[in-house]
């Protein structure tokens, strides 16, 4: 039998070790310190943005206008007219701090009984976040000298502040707190220290590394700030998992009586080539992301190809030769009572798989109606699913200082906090029907070196303010002038993006179900395997879209998380919960039907292969899965509204993928189609398909030469 590609790279890893171990670590120090040194660019509102928002952004960024970052502050007070005093207080002290342009007089409210105060930082908006302290350290002077005045402060800088601050304290809970979790379960599968030490350290270092190269990618693709989280909660699970599969077939054939040399070639050939399939398949999936048509998504999926192959390259090479290294130290660190368990673990979790077994292939019309009824409820809530990109206020909770202070100020002066931002550009700007429309609009700047003019309009009904001024206002006011309008803001960039997720979701979708339904052509030669794959994914990623939509957008059971709902899901969620399923999903399934179709192979019933190829691969299904639910659960307890839903519906998804899906919808599903399982299309006969089955005792254990 010939080695396949996994076992010759396992093979030469565990005969030359040291330079397999040396190489891996001069590449992760290397790639990290690179990386490190070149510094991550992030992406600009105009490159982040879509459609008429970008394009206004686009011409303010040309023409060097971008707009500054602007704040609000809205004193109040419990005294009559005790504001006026605060208010002029707090304009001297903001003077003071020579942070600020633009310094507006107070503006009171309807009532009287609040003003607002209007400024812009100086400088780089991009760099304001790092020098708004002074700002908020006399905010935060004026609250304290006047126990009668209440002062709420929303703006660009203190939010940016904030948010950079929040983010870099959830990002080390997050790998403080996932890093031990992975080691306590690893520790329990495999009830040696050394054993679970093994797959956490080569998930780090992948991580490690992949952060020095995207690091240095992002010098040509801009990112979003979120991306490193995104590529830390991928790599760190899919590592982890990839080494799972990889140590757990080792030590079982170690186990069955095999030598040490013998146990890591069949390692290498089975859930080595099981990892190097399953690493592109995610990777194939994930580039799916480019045709979305944003930026945003397009870093996404740069940052999961580049960790997902890191990982799987770290897997398949330095892995093996690791292996080969420790030998039986491998079980150092030996914990009895979870040694006694790991023992005889393989057997008692296909036993338990198979006592599951029983009734669904007993009644696999039932099962698997119940099965599919039990996923349509879960994702009705879906449905009614509404997107949107969640601001700041919307992103943490209600209770937080910076959602209560958008909220008093948005209801105090309708429309401040998110103002429609207006690009006006035309041949002339100071032709007179320009100035003439101009004129019909308050705090209009023209820049006529550049023939173009901006202004503000407030937009107290959101989004039904915003198509007013673009379809009614906008084309009323300018019609005949030649000048073209542009909208940009919180709300225009928001409803934009939308619109382009909405285009873009049907190339990405045709895409990725096309790059499924292939490879489960080329792996099991079966177009009914193909299109069962197709449709078992889309029942999970719906099922997963009900229980976002449940709990982050009606709030059902959300304070069981510390959440709450905000009335929508984060409009890039559902395109990256889809893609990243779809990858992560044919993890099990390819490992799963490949036991499936190899027991069949050896002339079983499809019923019996069934039984067997389940038993056999429950242990490691189980394991891999646990693990990435764990690590996505992680960031579901994170502050930040869009880390949350992210974590639920990776972790509800891959939760439902590896139990009802691969448990029971699958057998049953498998167990009425019977032969029909297995039928090649006329014209497909020829067609290679993947090896996924244990090689001969006389293959693996064929002499190696050494070069």
């Amino acid at each position: 039998m010939r080695r396949n590609l996994a076992a010759r790279i396992g093979v030469w890893s565990a005969h030359h070790r040291k330079t397999a171990i040396l190489g891996w670590l001069l590449f992760v120090v290397l790639a990290a310190g690179i990386g490190g040194a070149s510094g991550m660019v992030e992406m600009t509102n105009a490159e982040n943005g879509a459609g008429d928002s970008a394009r206004a952004e686009k011409i303010l960024s040309d023409a060097g206008l971008s707009h500054r970052a602007g704040e609000l502050v809205m004193v109040s007070s419990t005294e009559p007219d005790g504001w006026r005093t605060a208010a002029k207080e707090l304009s001297a002290a903001l003077g003071r701090t020579g942070e600020v342009t633009g310094l507006a007089a107070p503006v009171p409210s309807e009532d009287g009984k609040e003003a607002l105060i209007t400024f812009e930082m100086k400088g780089d908006p991009a760099t304001s976040a790092d020098r708004v302290q002074p700002v908020l350290d006399a905010v935060a002077g004026v609250r304290e000298d006047r126990a009668d005045v209440t002062v709420h402060q929303f703006g660009e800088a203190s939010a940016g502040k904030w948010l950079g601050d929040l983010l870099s304290e959830d990002f080390k809970r997050a790998e403080f707190t996932a890093v031990p979790l992975a080691l306590g379960i690893l520790l329990v599968a495999f009830g040696a220290v050394v054993a679970a030490l093994l797959p956490v350290g080569l998930a780090l270092t992948a991580c490690m590394a992949a952060f020095g190269l995207l690091s240095l990618a992002s010098h040509q693709l801009h990112l979003f700030q979120t991306t490193y989280s995104v590529m830390f909660l991928m790599g760190f699970a899919v590592g982890v998992d990839y080494c799972l599969f990889y140590l757990r077939r080792e030590r079982d054939e170690r186990a069955a009586g095999r030598d040490a040399e013998t146990a890591l070639r069949i390692a290498a050939a089975t859930s080595g080539r099981s990892v190097l399939v399953s690493g592109l398949t995610v990777m194939v999936a994930m580039a799916g992301m480019f045709l979305s048509g944003l930026l945003l998504f397009k870093g996404f999926a740069l940052a999961t190809i580049i960790v997902v192959f890191v990982a799987m390259m770290g897997s398949v090479t330095v892995l093996p030769a690791l292996l080969s290294w420790l030998g039986d130290r491998i079980d150092a660190g030996r914990v009895p009572l979870l040694n006694r368990r790991d023992r005889r673990g393989k057997k008692e979790s296909g036993r338990v798989a198979g006592r599951l077994l029983r009734p669904v292939l007993a009644k696999p019309a039932f099962f698997a109606a119940a099965s599919v009824v039990v996923l349509l409820v879960l994702a009705a809530p879906a449905l009614h699913m509404k997107t949107e990109s969640l601001g700041l206020e919307k992103q943490f909770g209600s209770d937080s200082a910076l959602s209560v202070a958008y909220r008093h100020i948005s209801e105090t002066f309708p429309g401040g906090p998110a103002p429609a931002q207006v690009v006006v550009e035309a041949d002339d700007i100071d032709a007179p029907a320009v100035r003439k429309a101009l004129a019909g609009f308050d705090g209009v700047t023209v820049h006529r070196e550049r023939d173009i003019a901006e202004f503000e309009v407030p937009l107290p009904g959101g989004k039904a303010a915003l198509a007013g001024l673009r379809e009614d206002r906008l084309p009323a006011a300018f019609d005949g002038t030649g000048a073209r309008t542009y909208v940009t803001g919180e709300v225009a960039g928001s409803v934009d993006f939308n619109d382009q997720l909405k285009r873009g979701i049907v190339p990405v979708f045709l895409f990725i179900t096309a790059v499924t339904f292939l490879l489960m052509l080329f792996c099991f030669r079966s177009y009914v395997i193909a299109v069962t794959s197709i449709v078992l994914n889309l029942l999970s990623v719906a099922a997963a879209y009900g229980v976002m939509t449940a709990v982050f957008q009606h709030g059902w059971g959300a304070s069981l998380i510390g959440s709450e709902g905000v009335g929508a899901i984060e409009s890039w969620m559902p395109l990256f919960v889809l893609v990243v399923l779809f990858g992560l999903s044919m993890d099990y399934h390819v490992f799963v039907v490949s036991r499936i179709r190899e027991a069949h192979g050896r002339g079983l019933s499809t019923r019996a292969a069934i039984d067997e190829g389940i038993r056999r691969t429950a242990g490691a299904v189980t394991g891999a899965a646990v693990i990435m639910v764990a690590v996505f659960s992680v960031f579901g307890t994170l502050s930040m509204q869009d880390m949350q839903q992210m974590g639920v519906g990776l972790a509800v998804a891959v939760l439902l993928d590896a139990t009802i899906v691969r448990m029971v919808l699958l057998p049953s599903v498998m167990a009425l189609l019977g032969e029909r399982n297995w039928r090649t299309p006329r014209g497909l006969s020829r067609l290679p398909e993947a090896d996924h089955g244990e090689p001969e005792p006389a293959a693996v254990a064929a002499p190696v030469m050494h070069g």
